[in-house]
């Protein structure tokens, strides 16, 4: 069965963007942005791909995207309509009236459509790549979380998960540490 992963960033007091969907805050660095190019190239927007060097460069860990509205606006913003062409593209948004782009399905009712993509034959995973809201309500089926953890404290912002109270634990499974001080964890749902 594919999991779904929650791969993300986040700053010391658990925001993964500030309170306009800002994240440009993040310190990335040059050895964390080569390692994330070189382990995760698919989670690079297909219309910045040709400037890292990652044009046509193969999905190594997932092969489906599902994003809430906030993630997708920004490249709504900047008239891209489809940002992660070489995956498929699920944006779940009650807002939206329709996705113009066949390369992007509106998704109302997220839980059956992860539950759906879950079951499918398939050696990648499911990125869930934001927002917070999306992450809460997607919680139980969760397996994996990847959490790019960067040395800064936000203040306020959009929570990595946002919902009801629900205690999950995941235990973590693997730590890398970056010379800008970030590390990346990798965490599996504990049953």
């Amino acid at each position: 069965m594919r999991k779904l992963v929650y791969y993300v960033g986040v700053s010391i007091d658990g925001y993964i963007a500030g309170p306009g969907g800002e994240f440009d805050f993040y310190p990335l660095g040059d050895d964390m942005a080569a390692w994330i190019n070189e382990r995760y190239p698919e989670t690079i927007p297909t219309h910045v791909r040709p400037h890292f060097g990652l044009e046509g460069a193969p999905n190594k860990r997932f092969d489906t995207l599902v994003m809430g509205l906030g993630t997708y606006r920004p490249a709504l913003d900047i008239n891209v309509t489809s940002p992660y062409a070489h995956l498929r593209q699920y944006v779940v948004s009650t807002t939206l009236d329709e996705i113009a782009d066949p390369g992007v399905e509106l998704v109302r009712e997220p839980l059956d459509v992860v539950r759906e993509l879950k079951a499918e034959d398939g050696d990648m995973d499911i990125w869930l790549a934001g927002g917070g809201r999306l992450a809460g309500a997607l919680l139980p089926e969760i397996d994996e979380l990847i959490v790019k953890s960067y040395p800064v404290v936000a203040g306020d912002g959009i929570s990595a998960f946002s919902g009801g109270f629900r205690p999950t634990r995941f235990a973590p499974a693997e730590r890398k540490p970056f010379g800008n001080g970030a590390q990346v964890t990798w965490f599996t749902r504990v049953p």
